[in-house]
């Protein structure tokens, strides 16, 4: 792969980088070539023991959660699969792909992104040369964290051959509480209280079509229960854990309108959804929002914007991927930082693909 990766840098071309194809929808249509990692795929070490697992970096997301399932372990950071947002089935995702996509799901509320949980990887630069970065390093000696950076890069930096993560034990019991009748307003209020509290909420999310707050507890069944009761004073009381689960995929969205996944303060987004049209529902306790809307992206965006936030479109018509930009296009500080990056890793735009961003500087 190093050797593909050179000569594509040598003859001045431009890769895509494909593992399963579960994201092929997100971004404008590439018409670049592509860069297979199908082949790396496997268990490279794992340690229950340590917490600690290494496997190729185009290992289906399927096989990874089924290895940790047989061990009591998960993925901290909840990842889920793209592939049924664009009328695929389930399956396709590989752990190299949700990492560099920074897909995380409703536990990323309470224990973090793939970013905080990335230990380490191998990887080919746009030079086509192939380094070590996070775990067994001494010193990177780019000067950048390098397993945070990998996490939402789309691989517009480098492609990673082999990742290892940290994982966790999977909780004994799980319980799903359920707060009725409330706009976004009052659900984001009821939500950043159970948060503050010592409830210690795994997740919190909000159907505003049913006008419905969900807040998950985990862990060993008797604290479980202790820490139910807590919610219980704040008016909840136990529902069903399918609601919850049904997130993975955002189920209750219809899949025929363009989707945005829009990040903002929490406290900010009953304000944001007050503008904004279309189907949608909140999780990470408002911080997070799937919207599936056929408003102008212009609109969208300022919205997010206004917000202290950020919108991605990623899925939709290809006459409105080729015309919009897949990632928000950053502040002029941000591109620069960005662009400073990128020509450390990858000098010759290998993996410039205008297919995240729209344009290739």
């Amino acid at each position: 792969m190093a050797d593909m990766v050179a000569s594509a840098a040598a003859r001045g071309e431009r890769l895509t980088i494909r593992g399963g194809g579960s994201k092929d929808g997100v971004g404008a249509p590439s018409e670049t070539a592509v860069l297979d990692m199908a082949l790396l795929s496997g268990v490279i070490d794992y340690d229950p023991a340590e917490l600690v697992l290494t496997v190729g970096a185009a290992t289906p997301l399927a096989e990874v959660r089924a290895l940790l399932a047989g061990s009591g372990q998960m993925l901290a950071f909840d990842p889920f699969d793209h592939g049924p947002l664009f009328g695929k089935p389930s399956g396709k995702a590989t752990i190299g792909g949700v990492l560099a996509a920074g897909v995380a799901g409703s536990q990323r509320l309470s224990m973090g992104g793939g970013r905080d949980h990335l230990l380490g990887f191998t990887a080919v630069s746009g030079r086509g040369e192939l380094f070590v970065a996070g775990a067994k390093v001494v010193k990177n000696v780019t000067g950048y964290d390098l397993p945070k950076l990998a996490v939402n890069s789309w691989g517009r930096l480098f492609a990673m051959t082999q990742v290892t993560l940290k994982v966790v034990p999977a909780p004994r019991a799980r319980v799903t509480w359920v707060a009725e009748g409330l706009d976004f307003a009052d659900a984001q209020r009821l939500m950043a209280a159970a948060m503050g509290s010592t409830a210690e909420v795994a997740a919190a999310a909000y159907l505003p079509g049913r006008r419905r707050a969900l807040l998950r507890v985990q862990g060993f069944g008797p604290s479980v229960e202790a820490r139910g009761q807590m919610l219980a004073a704040l008016g909840l009381r136990p529902g069903n854990d399918g609601e919850c689960d049904a997130l993975r995929t955002l189920a209750p969205l219809p899949l025929d309108r363009p989707l945005w996944r829009i990040n903002a303060p929490p406290s900010a987004a009953p304000a944001m959804m007050a503008g904004l049209s279309g189907d949608w529902l909140a999780d990470w306790a408002g911080g997070l929002v799937w919207l599936a809307s056929d408003q102008p992206a212009g609109e969208v965006r300022a919205a997010a914007e206004a917000a202290g936030g950020h919108a991605m479109l990623v899925r939709g018509p290809e006459a409105m991927r080729r015309a919009v930009a897949a990632l928000h296009p950053p502040a002029a500080g941000v591109a620069a930082l960005e662009a400073r990056i990128a020509a450390a890793f990858d000098p010759a735009g290998v993996f410039a693909s205008p297919r995240m961003t729209g344009a290739v500087a």
